[in-house]
C-alpha cells in the first residue's frame, strides 16, 4: 500500500551546498522532517552540480518520511551565466543588458525540456526565448523557425 501524502514543499538549493540555516531549515522543521537526513542526501546527489540555483520538491508523507525530486535549474539563472551578468534589467522593455544567440537558447532549452510542459523544442526555445526578453536580453539573428 503507498504511503499518504501530506504535503509538498518547494525550496531552491544550491547544488552540493544545503544546510539546516535558513531558509531550509524553517521550511523543513516546520513540517516535522529531518532536516540533516535532508541535507545529507541532497548534497550527496547534487556533488556534480556545486553551486548551481537547484529546484527541489520535497514530497513529506504522513509518517514524516520523505522523498525529494530535484529539478533543473531554473532558465533565468541558466541565461544569467550565458551572459555573465549579475541580474536582469529593472525596465526590460526600455534598458537592455545584453543578448543571446539563439544556439545558447537552444542549449539551454534542450537542459530544461523535461521540466518544460512542450514537446518540441521549438516550443522550448520559444519559452526560453520569451523568459529572456522579460529579463532585458535580446536575442541575435534570426529564429531557426522562420
Amino acid at each position: 500500500m503507498a504511503k499518504e501524502i501530506e504535503t509538498y514543499v518547494k525550496l531552491q538549493c544550491k547544488g552540493g551546498q544545503a544546510n539546516p540555516a535558513p531558509p531550509i531549515g524553517p521550511a523543513l522543521g516546520s513540517k516535522g522532517i529531518n532536516i540533516m537526513e535532508f541535507c545529507k542526501r541532497f548534497n550527496a546527489q547534487t556533488q556534480d552540480k556545486q553551486g548551481k540555483i537547484l529546484p527541489v520538491i520535497i514530497t513529506v508523507y504522513k509518517d514524516k518520511s520523505f522523498d525529494f525530486i530535484i529539478k533543473q535549474p531554473p532558465v533565468a539563472i541558466s541565461l544569467l551565466e550565458a551572459t555573465k551578468k549579475e541580474k536582469g534589467s529593472g525596465v526590460p522593455n526600455r534598458t537592455k543588458i545584453g543578448s543571446v544567440s539563439w544556439e545558447q537558447v537552444r542549449t539551454i532549452a534542450e537542459g530544461k525540456m523535461s521540466d518544460l510542459n512542450c514537446f518540441e523544442i521549438e516550443s522550448a526555445m520559444r519559452m526560453v526565448a520569451g523568459t529572456a526578453r522579460s529579463m532585458g536580453l535580446t536575442v541575435d539573428g534570426k529564429a531557426p523557425w522562420n
